[in-house]
């Protein structure tokens, strides 16, 4: 047999298995349909829920498990993410804030998380994201809350104190920051980027472009829309930012930490279920008394409840009152978190649940 003779015989192989695909993916898609007029029959006026976060970190957990490759097991389940976000769209379409412009990291989030056949709208702050879920005009929104270079962004975890919202979710997005000009690299004098990107890429800037004006903007996509018309011009921006406003790179990934992540949330009106590996995040109100942090986290130490995050911010109630934001490992139907809770309302003015999630999967 000939190399064309094996080439066609292959070929034809892979026709056969498209259209089975093909198939397979309409049949999920009716089985979709049929979901959603299960629950709008059973609805009685109520809301339906179409979008269940747990289920859907369930569903990838399982295509992770049984994969056998050669497709690696996150590839594989970013290719059923596109397929699950096509369904729902065909039960509704879901309408998702994000902390913009169109082209920013926030962005990727949002669509790394609910994949491609959501309605993403950007919003000019976070204040704006939670408010527009609040209101309803969107199903959910993504926020950043932490980054691993640079630490906490402070204007999420004070906007969940005055708000009823609660988390459903978690991003966690591999940050990899470009250097971008369309202007011959002996003329560039400055250079545009968002804060926290500068700082992340300061030893990158220092040893390669320390001569040059290093000027903060809003957004990396602002950065990269300046840059590409301007002349002299660069940016500090990711791959959206780039294609977006069709800017040449001249350097990939310049961040000084190669494994620079920032995790963002997904914050919605309804409670989720447990998902069988989950995560909580409360917001306690403390005491200004000796050992009041002690007090707090003695229960979780007591219980053997691994604590993934603590942060402290002002409570804006009195001097020296603080609130502590806090993340563990478990579901706040769990009966050991419950008797936790307990303990730790015992002691502190108030304890507030922001949700209870899966742990990101992708």
């Amino acid at each position: 047999m000939s190399e064309e003779q094996e080439l066609s015989k292959l070929r034809d192989q892979i026709d056969q298995i498209d259209q089975q695909i093909q198939q397979l993916v309409n049949d999920r898609a009716k089985c979709a349909q049929a979901v959603a007029e299960v629950k709008e029959r059973y609805a009685q006026g109520q809301q339906i829920q179409f979008y269940r976060p747990e289920r859907e970190a369930q569903v990838l957990r399982k295509v992770m498990d049984r994969n056998q490759g050669p497709i690696a097991n996150e590839d594989m389940a970013r290719l059923f993410r596109e397929v699950m976000s096509m369904c729902l769209a065909l039960e509704e379409p879901l309408k998702v804030a994000y902390l913009g412009p169109q082209g920013t990291f926030t962005q990727a989030a949002a669509l790394k998380h609910f994949g491609h056949s959501v309605l993403c709208e950007s919003q000019v702050s976070i204040s704006d994201v939670f408010r527009e879920v609040e209101a309803g005009t969107m199903n959910y929104g993504v926020v950043p809350v932490e980054n691993s270079t640079e630490g906490v962004v402070t204007h999420t975890l004070d906007s969940f104190a005055g708000s009823s919202l609660q988390i459903c979710g978690e991003v966690a997005l591999r940050i990899h920051h470009h250097f971008l000009s369309n202007t011959d690299p002996e003329k560039i004098t400055r250079v545009y980027s968002h804060p926290q990107s500068l700082a992340q890429c300061r030893q990158w800037l220092d040893s390669r472009w320390a001569k040059i004006e290093r000027i903060p903007v809003s957004s990396n996509a602002e950065a990269a829309r300046r840059a590409a018309s301007e002349e002299g011009a660069a940016a500090i921006a990711g791959d959206a930012a780039a294609e977006l406003y069709s800017i040449k790179v001249l350097a990939s990934s310049i961040e000084d930490m190669p494994d620079n992540t920032t995790r963002f949330l997904i914050i919605g009106r309804d409670e989720t279920d447990a998902s069988g590996d989950d995560k909580t995040s409360i917001m306690v109100s403390s005491r200004n008394q000796p050992g009041a942090l002690y007090h707090v986290l003695a229960p979780f130490h007591e219980k053997d409840i691994s604590l993934t995050r603590i942060e402290t911010r002002p409570s804006g109630v009195g001097t020296w009152n603080y609130n502590f934001f806090i993340d563990f490992e478990g579901h706040v139907t769990n009966e050991n978190i419950k008797e936790v809770l307990g303990k730790v309302s015992a002691s502190a003015t108030e304890v507030k649940v922001l949700g209870s999630y899966p742990k990101a999967v992708l």
